[in-house]
């Protein structure tokens, strides 16, 4: 039962938009150790990262519109980081290969930091090794 009743916006609130005070449909959050969010900001094609107590997000993965380049995202949905920073899988295009994912649903780290993808439309659960690229 939540009893605390000081309701804050830690992330957005100034209406729908790209500002960097502002989000566009923002999907999943993730809250690190130092209560900084990560936020999912999914028609803005980007991942944002609001530090405990900021006016304003950072950018940390995407940003540059929607698209399959290096600096770009296309709708992402989930995040999830580990005490290294952000992860993002994928960016290789939609597809069946190892190295490539078809709408990612979920995510979640073991105790050896592997990390484990739901790859829905692949029909399958993807294990990428610490330190890999496919």
């Amino acid at each position: 039962m939540i009893r605390d009743t000081c309701e804050t916006v830690v992330a957005g609130g100034h209406g729908q938009g790209n500002r960097l005070d502002q989000l566009d449909s923002p999907g999943y959050i993730f809250v690190d150790k130092d209560y900084s969010v990560y936020i999912s900001d999914e028609k803005n094609h980007r991942v944002m990262k609001w530090i405990k107590g900021a006016t304003e997000g950072i950018v940390v993965a995407g940003g540059q519109g929607k698209g399959n380049g290096l600096a770009q995202l296309s709708g992402p949905r989930e995040v999830l980081a580990d005490q290294l920073g952000i992860v993002v899988v994928g960016g290789n295009n939609q597809g069946k290969q190892s190295n490539q994912l078809y709408h990612p649903q979920d995510m979640s780290f073991d105790q050896q930091g592997n990390l484990y993808v739901v790859d829905c439309s692949n029909n399958r659960i993807q294990r990428f090794k610490t330190n890999s690229t496919s």
